[in-house]
């Protein structure tokens, strides 16, 4: 199933939410895209209902199996492309701007030559 670009932001979000703090709540998402509460509670339903988050006790909301595979890709593809295009010179602020949108609509070719060459890269790095 295709999963929608501001669905894939939202499971992102929630993962480096929890890395940073061990527990997320839509309140928390809120402050972090500057989004509306009503907003985030509404996404917040459709991702339950797709079965990409669950929300536990206190409004606690954690991703499911499927919920961390997506958001982990999406922070995989946005870590890989800001890197590429800091490699090749664009500043670090334009290159995480750029990432942000690029990590939606990259194709899987694509992404597989870039993921290659950036791990060349950190390979040549280490040597």
């Amino acid at each position: 199933m295709k999963i929608r670009e501001s669905m894939e932001n939202y499971l992102e979000t929630i993962l480096l939410l929890q890395r940073k703090t061990g527990y997320v709540r839509a309140v928390d998402i809120a402050t972090e895209l500057g989004f509306s509460k009503p907003s985030v509670s509404n996404a917040m339903k459709k991702l339950r209902a797709e079965g990409y988050i669950v929300v536990e006790d206190k409004s606690r909301i954690v991703l499911t199996e499927a919920g961390k595979k997506v958001a982990e890709s999406t922070y995989e593809r946005h870590c890989v492309i800001a890197a590429s295009l800091m490699r090749i010179g664009v500043s670090k602020e334009t290159a995480l701007e750029d990432a942000c949108r690029m990590e939606h609509i990259i194709s899987e070719e694509t992404f597989a030559c870039m993921k290659k060459e950036h791990q060349r890269a950190l390979q040549n790095v280490e040597q």
